[in-house]
């Protein structure tokens, strides 16, 4: 409640902030003060001050999460980390990151499960269509080979393309989670009859989606297929040949209607060969 906020609490983030003049990656510690809205820059490099305590009414507090891109006074910045303590304690359980996979059985259905996805409160902040290789789909299952049907698991994954998508809200894993149901999609049409797994799976193989069990299991994940370090993860679907290429705009990404593009092109019976989600920088 900002009546009850105390004006010198702030709140501390690493931001980067492309540089198109000198093509490099700048640093910044962002300081936003609840209280009265006010923002605060420092240049980590330089240890100097880069912008002044200063009002801005366009930045909030549901606005500051890890991953998110915010505009202050014209400059597009990424949250990449907490700036101390403080803050990742306050807020680190406000916003929560996992991996969301549709898996080969289920590719035809993405749409339907991506608008499931956007209508639980779901923000999707990366997302790529591709294909696995089976050195990539023996990293990504590691924690099942002792199990009886790791090669079962293992071919299956590799038989054709998969969505991976990094998604955001509060509680994601576990919520994620609840959204696909059992393991088993026949234990989750008795148990859980809405669920993904039980809408579109088949069995405990062909289940049509995944989410990590944990914050380890997302994290060792989402850098499988969407590396930190900048690196491209598995190879893309695309194919070059008898093809366009469809942007949808960010108007409609934030109105949730990549699902609707998707189902269309399925039911028109057009081959979509790739899906990506790009941020677009300002130069």
């Amino acid at each position: 409640d900002p009546e009850t906020m105390n004006h010198s609490e702030r709140f501390v983030f690493i931001a980067e902030w492309y540089d198109p003049n000198a093509s490099l990656l700048r640093r910044y510690e962002l300081l936003f003060y609840p209280g009265d809205g006010s923002v605060e820059m420092h240049d980590v490099k330089n240890h100097r001050t880069f912008l002044k305590r200063t009002k801005y009414d366009n930045l909030h507090l549901e606005d500051l999460f890890i991953g998110n891109k915010v505009n202050v006074f014209s400059r597009q910045l990424v949250l990449i980390d907490y700036g101390d303590q403080y803050t990742a304690r306050q807020l680190g359980s406000r916003k929560e990151k996992t991996l969301a996979l549709i898996k080969p059985d289920a590719i035809s259905k993405a749409g339907e499960i991506i608008e499931i996805i956007n209508k639980a409160g779901f923000t999707i902040t990366k997302l790529k269509m591709m294909m696995l290789s089976r050195k990539e789909a023996l990293d990504f299952h590691v924690d099942h080979q002792s199990r009886p049907f790791f090669n079962e698991l293992i071919q299956f994954i590799t038989t054709g393309p998969i969505i991976a998508m990094e998604i955001l809200r509060d509680d994601a894993i576990c919520e994620w989670k609840r959204l696909l149901g059992p393991a088993n999609s026949g234990v989750a049409r008795t148990d859980a009859s809405e669920s993904i797994r039980a809408l579109f799976g088949t069995d405990g193989i062909r289940n049509a989606a995944h989410g990590p069990d944990s914050f380890a299991s997302a994290a060792r994940e989402m850098e499988l297929f969407f590396p930190s370090s900048g690196g491209c993860g598995p190879a893309n679907t695309a194919k070059f040949t008898n093809c366009t290429c469809c942007i949808v705009k960010p108007h409609a990404v934030s109105e949730g209607m990549l699902n609707t593009l998707y189902s269309v092109h399925f039911v028109n019976r057009r081959a979509m060969f790739i899906f990506l989600m790009y941020f677009m920088y300002r130069k």
